[in-house]
């Protein structure tokens, strides 16, 4: 695929960002990733892209736009599937709080795992540490490799854990072993990448979310060279039956990042509060400055872009 796709994504990461940047904190989420979703949708069909969403806002009865297999671009363009997520983090950007972003990936047909809507166990790492984790382990024994793997004490190392109760267990069992957690209220593909990204202060990203969200932080962490494992979660027999609709039939498969995300991969992410990972959207008179890092896998370029908007010239709506 054409390299300067990369480039384009980070325009489209652009659009949502500076739209759903003006409802931060202002305890609407709804309306900000209707704007985020409405940006990015406009900004996708002016890129040379045949594309389908695979990973999106929900089905087609469930969301007007970005919906699973929607088409997206033009005919004659490269054929693509498509993941996104407008905005990831609504609560914390409604909320004014830390770590929202706008995020899409991009790879050749058939390339993501198509995830249902369910929950997915992870456990992401970054290149140093690659190849040594195992979700099956405990955190305690995946604590110990990776300590090993990056030359430190467990007690260096700092792990990102969506705070909510079903993982009491696991927080406690990693406070035992004696590593630092920092807890999230929301968005885990942020701090899946931020622990590929050396001055982060994030090792390891533990825990249980949103399967889409696992196959766009995949998506990352395969371009930046990180690890990851995922499997899913199954609350009942009706989330096994989406599964299999959707051509998954071994409900106890672990997945590599490479398994969730094959192929050629491109990734891009702009913030849209400030976060570990990326600055948010900063307004200016005339203007607004965002901050993105874009990726991809065959090359392993990384590109963090600080880029400003002149909304005179380039009005967003």
């Amino acid at each position: 695929m054409d390299r300067n796709l990369a480039l384009e994504l980070v325009r489209v990461t652009e659009a949502a960002a500076l739209a759903c940047g003006r409802w931060v904190g202002k305890g609407d989420k709804n309306s900000a990733d209707d704007a985020a979703t409405e940006a990015m949708r406009r900004t996708l069909d002016s890129i040379d892209i045949n594309g389908t969403v695979v990973i999106g806002e929900g089905e087609m009865d469930e969301a007007p736009m970005l919906y699973i297999g929607e088409k997206v671009g033009h005919d004659g363009g490269a054929d693509v599937d498509i993941a996104v997520d407008p905005l990831e983090g609504t609560s914390i950007c409604a909320k004014g709080m830390t770590g929202a972003i706008t995020t899409i990936a991009l790879a050749p047909r058939g390339g993501f795992l198509h995830a249902p809507d369910m929950y997915m166990d992870k456990i992401a790492v970054g290149p140093q540490a690659c190849g040594v984790i195992d979700i099956t382990a405990s955190p305690e024994e995946n604590l110990k490799r990776v300590a090993e793997a990056k030359s430190c004490y467990i007690q260096d190392l700092t792990v990102v854990i969506l705070d909510r109760p079903r993982h009491e267990k696991i927080i406690g069992e990693v406070r035992k072993a004696g590593a630092r957690i920092h807890l999230i209220s929301d968005g885990d593909v942020a701090p899946a990448i931020a622990a590929t990204v050396a001055d982060s202060g994030v090792d390891m990203m533990l825990g249980i979310g949103g399967a889409p969200e696992g196959v766009l932080a995949a998506a990352a962490l395969k371009c930046m060279g990180g690890g990851m494992q995922g499997r899913l979660v199954f609350l009942s027999s009706e989330e096994k039956d989406r599964a299999r609709a959707m051509g998954i039939d071994d409900f106890d498969r672990i997945y590599s990042a490479e398994e969730m995300a094959g192929g050629d991969v491109f990734f891009a992410a702009t913030g849209v509060t400030n976060g570990e990972l990326l600055r948010g959207v900063r307004y200016f008179s005339g203007g607004a400055e965002t901050h993105s890092i874009v990726m991809r896998s065959k090359s392993r370029t990384v590109r963090f872009i600080k880029a400003e908007h002149q909304f005179d010239f380039k009005p967003v709506y």
